[in-house]
């Protein structure tokens, strides 16, 4: 540790005189800590203090000092106070604080008590373990106050998480051996009864109905306690669009044999306009209008119409969505038209979607029917139309949402379709995508690791529309790159999409943390790689490296990513908000 002088060079009044001034010399950050918590502090500016008053504060403050340092981890210290007499104008004492912290004391043992439900639970077994495992203070680590509270914090929160919402911390104690400097941790966590999911109150519910938000929170009635399913529930409710604010709790005054829970909603006004402005490096500003009708008279489905104009790139698309029925299925229609500008092309493009999807707990299922059209114009001539049948398939195993720290997801994607025109060609459409994310030690820090694969099968690409190819580069592509900028490139340069993708990223996260307390945002270092071809022998790849930040918003995850593409040099900003997969 190094070493510095921390002195108060706060001004009294122009007219009155310092009783002292005060330097501590001690490692810091221990230094600049005495110097601000020491109540000595307060009593520079009493000009009448006379000797014996002084002896009393500094006594005091060798207590004090003490203590703060005990607090740090440090039980024998040496204290060495020196106050000398200043000079006729201005202070009438200097003192000086030299302080020999010795050695920061060390955890030697943590011992464990569980009392209530979980001390004789076979079936919870696994969750004792885990607290213990993950316990952020282990045998060996420097000790701290700050670090200990936080600590039997993080704990108490770990098991009141799953099956026990109604735990308590009953008892804690640090035993510190001072000639050792080791400290013995105890504690004991009464877990109180298991509980288990009882029926749902809906309040709030005016225009829409108390089922459809049943149906949507899907709270598992029954089954045991987890907090993830609340705040899922919640998400899935904020979500939908139907509601502006939700908050899901338990009624703790019930059972624990049936915990009623509470869902309070506020709902979103049937109608909603939104405006948007905003400028992206490669396509300068973008206006984006959008309006939702969450009850379209007469038929009760949601329905959300949209306009964007940039310099390159006008779209509108109309989406509608039916509320779902007993099994969570639900119709959706929806249509879209693209007009886009290249190097030396334009591009004219309509979809229309229609099939239905179910948004389950772990699993998501679509199935559904589309025609998708093409028109080329300038350098590339052409028109490509095709219909397609797909069906997709994804499967989350995450710890928690929208911030999850650990799990899994996969997700997989079939069609088969055939292009329209003076040829009819059949073809086959796969894509599949992955997310692994995984914990580094107990700091918090992790590591996440993503992929995606997809292919054309055909024996003329000739005639299938762009939109059933693949392009890559974007904030969850490739970063460093534009949105569709990695793909095909032509004899004259243009880019277009190919049959082929892969991509592949791994990031490596850090908790951002102030003193011993994690803070709501984490840092981040990652790299991208990614590659689009007509031929999987074609195939090169395009990386793009980077940092960034995340931050635990109340909407969802905020991304702020800086990459720079390796191929061109040149750096781009990417943000997002929410987690996706």
């Amino acid at each position: 540790m190094s070493s510095a002088w921390a002195q108060d060079n706060s001004q009294a009044p122009a007219d009155a005189t310092l009783a002292f001034v005060l330097d501590i010399q001690a490692p810091e950050p221990i230094a600049s800590g005495l110097a601000r918590h020491l109540e000595l502090q307060r009593y520079k500016g009493l000009t009448d203090l006379d000797n014996a008053e002084l002896e009393r504060l500094l006594s005091a403050a060798d207590v004090q000092a003490r203590e703060l340092l005990a607090t740090w981890g440090f039980f024998a210290p040496t204290l060495d106070w020196q106050t000398t007499a200043g000079p006729t104008q201005g202070p009438r004492w200097s003192i000086r604080l030299k302080v020999e912290t010795g050695p920061q004391a060390r955890i030697s043992e943590v011992r464990w008590t569980f009392t209530g439900h979980i001390q004789d639970s076979k079936e919870h077994r696994a969750q004792r373990e885990a607290l213990q495992h993950r316990w952020p203070l282990p045998v060996g680590q420097p000790f701290t106050q700050e670090a200990w509270t936080e600590s039997k914090n993080v704990a108490l929160r770990q098991l009141s998480a799953e099956h026990y919402p109604l735990a308590r911390l009953v008892h804690s104690e640090a035993l510190v051996d001072a000639e050792q400097h080791s400290v013995v941790l105890s504690l004991t966590l009464d877990s109180g009864p298991e509980v288990f999911l009882g029926p749902v109150k809906i309040q709030g519910s005016e225009r829409y109905n108390e089922q459809q938000a049943q149906r949507l929170a899907r709270i598992p009635s029954g089954r045991s306690y987890r907090q993830s399913d609340l705040l899922e529930a919640q998400q899935r409710l904020v979500l939908s669009g139907f509601y502006d604010a939700v908050f899901v709790s338990l009624d703790t005054s019930g059972p624990a044999s049936s915990m009623p829970v509470r869902i309070e909603l506020r709902e979103t006004p049937r109608q909603r306009w939104q405006l948007g402005l905003g400028v992206r490096s490669d396509t300068g500003p973008r206006l984006t209008l959008e309006h939702t009708q969450h009850r379209v008279p007469g038929l009760d489905w949601r329905a959300v119409t949209k306009l964007s104009v940039d310099r390159m790139l006008q779209s509108a698309s109309l989406d509608l969505l039916a509320p779902p029925d007993d099994s969570l299925w639900r119709w959706t229609l929806s249509g879209k038209a693209e007009h886009q500008r290249f190097s030396d092309y334009d591009l004219d493009s309509q979809r229309v979607r229609g099939g239905r999807t179910q948004l389950g707990e772990r699993i998501d299922r679509t199935y559904y029917l589309q025609y998708d059209t093409a028109r080329y114009s300038g350098s590339l001539d052409d028109v490509r139309e095709s219909v397609s049948a797909h069906y997709a398939w994804t499967w989350r195993r995450f710890d928690s949402l929208p911030f999850p720290t650990r799990g899994w997801g996969l997700g997989v994607e079939l069609g088969t379709g055939v292009t329209l025109g003076s040829e009819r060609v059949p073809y086959t459409r796969a894509y599949s995508k992955a997310l692994l994310l995984f914990p580094l030690g107990h700091q918090g820090q992790r590591l996440s690791l993503r992929g995606e694969l997809g292919a054309v099968t055909t024996r003329n690409a000739d005639n299938i529309p762009s939109t059933q190819l693949f392009l890559a580069g974007g904030d969850l592509s490739v970063r460093g790159y534009a949105p569709g900028t990695i793909g095909v490139s032509n004899s004259t340069g243009t880019i277009t999409a190919g049959r082929y993708l892969t991509v592949s990223s791994i990031e490596w996260l850090v908790p951002i943390r102030s003193g011993q307390q994690r803070s709501e945002w984490d840092a981040l270092v990652f790299v991208d790689a990614g590659a689009v071809a007509n031929a999987a022998s074609e195939l090169r790849t395009r990386i793009g490296a980077g940092f960034g930040a995340r931050w635990r918003s109340p909407v969802g995850p905020l991304e702020i990513d800086l990459a720079q593409a390796r191929d061109t040099k040149r750096w781009r900003l990417h943000m997002s908000v929410g987690f996706r997969f």
